[in-house]
């Protein structure tokens, strides 16, 4: 088993920049895919990014206005952590944002119910 717990939400301009960090604590973290999800008022949690066990790996959600090209997942097995980089915030951005676990690369973009640990969730509101 995994405890994940996310930081580094907050507010921020359309335009500008935060970094989401998420620390892993339990069972080896290089043993799990990690991955990011967001939630918006109203709607369904959405897959955003994942990466595989060592980090080899990277994949976005491809929806419409997607992240690709503005969000960067990257992690950090020494010290048990994973990261979400995310530029050129946009207003849309606004959700409160999971960092989730799993054993498995599900490849393409998976469901919310895919992912057997999850945080808590921080919260990321954009201005415009």
């Amino acid at each position: 088993q995994v405890q994940l717990v996310e930081s580094g939400g907050g507010l921020v301009q359309a335009g500008g920049s935060l970094r989401l960090s998420c620390a892993a604590s339990g069972r080896t973290f290089s043993s799990y895919v990690m991955g990011w999800f967001r939630q918006a008022p109203g709607k369904e949690r959405e897959f955003v990014a994942a990466i595989t066990w060592s980090g080899g790996t990277t994949y976005y959600a491809d929806y419409a206005d997607s992240v690709k090209g503005r969000f960067t997942i990257s992690r950090d097995n020494a010290k048990r952590a994973v990261y979400l980089q995310m530029n050129s915030l946009r207003p849309d951005d606004t959700a409160v944002y999971y960092c989730a676990a799993d054993p498995v690369w599900f490849g393409g973009s998976p469901s919310d119910w895919q992912y057997d640990y999850w945080g808590q969730g921080t919260q990321v509101t954009v201005s415009s």
